[in-house]
């Protein structure tokens, strides 16, 4: 197996308590394309280095992967957190329940500790349902934590509505150059953890803009180490992807430093709307 440099690890990534009483770091790896041995080899360095949480999905192909990666890190699994999502082909309450089973063969973990709705996918009209399989497999246990990723105000509201439980968590597209206020305070009120996917807007020119420069270098650290603890600050568990055990740990390293009120503002006014065609009333996955 392809070895991958140890790195010192980083001060240990604080947690939340989420609506449901467990716990989530703030802070994750995000595990897209991370594939094969080299891709466990990454993830397992980045468990050493101080991760707690990883993030995956059925579209990734790879839960086989991160079980094994949890299984190889020399953390004990009670002490790690692995989230994973459902794909829409598999929306509906009995496809919930085997894709679930699925995705637990595949990550051999025992348990989920967050089980996520990928995408709502509103023209198919079946996200009530699976998520009501989803309530059904938390409390059997097969499931620690249930959430849902790209959801709007009005989709939430629904879930609540017709089915009395308030997702844990809604994992979406957010990063400076589009902040979610509007969406952000809707978790506020209902309680919702907020996740930050593709939280330096990948393919972007984020971390060379001039304010993100400007202002890491007035603290001697990265633009991205600012832009993840921006994350922070508004109270969203940043999921950045890397498979280079340095840039992972740099990365994490993010809690040992806090931003002013006017830092705050001044990131947050690169804003200019969704970097990718993914509004969740239209895009839809499969």
């Amino acid at each position: 197996m392809h070895q991958t440099r140890s790195t010192p690890p980083v001060p240990a990534i604080p947690t939340v308590t989420l609506n449901d009483g467990t716990e989530l770091p703030e802070l994750g790896l995000g595990t897209y394309k991370l594939l094969g041995e080299e891709g466990v080899a990454s993830m397992a360095a980045a468990i050493r280095s101080g991760y707690r949480l990883l993030d995956t999905a059925v579209n990734y192909e790879n839960e086989a992967e991160v079980g094994e990666a949890v299984r190889g890190s020399g953390v004990a699994r009670e002490e790690i957190r692995v989230a994973t999502k459902l794909p829409g082909r598999h929306h509906g309450y009995e496809e919930t329940l085997a894709s679930a089973e699925a995705s637990l063969a595949a990550l051999g973990l025992g348990y989920i500790d967050l089980y996520l709705i990928h995408w709502p996918n509103p023209s198919v009209d079946r996200y009530v349902d699976t998520w009501r399989a989803m309530i059904d497999l938390r409390e059997r246990g097969a499931v620690r934590s249930i959430g849902v990723s790209n959801f709007t105000e009005e989709m939430l509201a629904r879930l609540v509505e017709e089915t009395g439980v308030t997702p844990s968590v809604n994992q979406v597209e957010l990063h400076p150059y589009f902040p979610q206020a509007a969406l952000r305070a809707v978790h506020a009120e209902l309680g919702i953890r907020t996740e930050s996917w593709s939280p330096l807007a990948r393919h972007s020119d984020l971390v060379e803009e001039p304010v993100v420069t400007r202002l890491a270098a007035a603290r001697g650290i990265t633009p991205s180490q600012l832009v993840l603890r921006w994350h922070v600050e508004l109270g969203s568990t940043p999921i950045p992807k890397s498979s280079n055990p340095e840039r992972q740990r740099v990365n994490a390293d993010v809690f040992g430093f806090s931003l002013a009120g006017d830092e705050i503002e001044e990131i947050s006014g690169l804003e200019r709307g969704r970097m990718w065609d993914f509004d969740p009333n239209t895009h839809e996955e499969m």
